[in-house]
């Protein structure tokens, strides 16, 4: 594998993983957004899934986002009859995002992108010394 392919699989990793904090960060902002009419329903978490690509130009197999969906699980029911998006009992439909998992969810992406960024910087680091010895 030569240094341009370690190089581009780095770097798409590193771009996975962003957009992997972009969603949890889009989530945690909306952890309380309901509904703006009677009975509607809240902000719905969004995931994010990945697939391993072949980029035929380098031959390396690279990373990239696959879909981002929507969390089909069910809204917790909180009563609150004085909210504007309170069904006919008084119930107000909240989102599905749990703060602790995209808590964990966010630590985990800013791992994965440390290690991706570790490798391309190591990978950077043996070039610019191979070529200091060529001098």
């Amino acid at each position: 594998m030569d240094i341009n392919a370690t190089l581009s699989i780095s770097a798409a990793g590193m771009e996975a993983q962003s957009e992997r904090l972009r969603v949890v960060a889009e989530n945690i902002a909306n952890k309380d957004t309901v509904g703006s009419t009677p009975g509607a329903d809240p902000y719905r978490r969004k995931t994010i899934s990945f697939e391993n690509v072949l980029d035929r130009n380098t031959g390396v197999s690279k990373i990239r986002t696959k879909k981002i969906g929507h969390d089909m699980s069910d809204f917790e029911m909180r009563y609150d009859p004085t909210n504007p998006a309170a069904d006919t009992k008084g119930y107000v439909k909240m989102p599905n995002v749990n703060t602790m998992v995209e808590v964990v969810d966010s630590h985990e992406a800013q791992r994965s992108y440390e290690a991706n960024l570790n490798t391309f910087q190591t990978t950077r680091t043996m070039a610019t010394r191979t070529i200091d010895l060529l001098k």
